[in-house]
């Protein structure tokens, strides 16, 4: 199992980046897919995840309405659309997935048993 995260850069605030995590070595579509952020000093963030059974999708609070999951079975890759952008969503973002979270867990880091490298997102004030 392996996670490819891409697609982070440097962008001013209100602007837009997304993301993409390629999934080789499993279906990634047979997995729950979540993004994960870490800024210094910080604690990692979940951000967002989709469910590998009927594609539900969660958010993290301070990321609802500016951010979007999505995925696309057939090249074996989740999407993090990422608008509006704000220096606070500065951090290193990363993919992770796992077969089987319940529903309450799909923001826990903890929860998850493959992650990726990260991808840097730098906002500029």
């Amino acid at each position: 199992v392996q996670l490819q995260a891409s697609g982070g850069g440097l962008v001013q605030t209100g602007g837009s980046l997304r993301l993409s995590c390629a999934a080789s070595g499993f279906r990634s579509r047979d997995y729950t897919i979540g993004w994960f952020r870490q800024a210094p000093g910080k604690e990692r963030e979940g951000v967002s995840s989709i469910r590998s059974i009927g594609g539900h999708t969660v958010y993290g609070d301070s990321v609802k309405g500016r951010f979007t999951i999505s995925r696309d079975n057939a090249k074996d890759t989740v999407y993090l659309q990422m608008n509006s952008l704000k220096p606070e969503d500065t951090a290193v973002y990363y993919c992770a997935a796992s077969r089987t979270i319940i529903q309450s867990s799909l923001l826990r880091y903890q929860s998850y048993a493959y992650w990726g490298q990260g991808t840097q997102v730098t906002v500029s004030s």
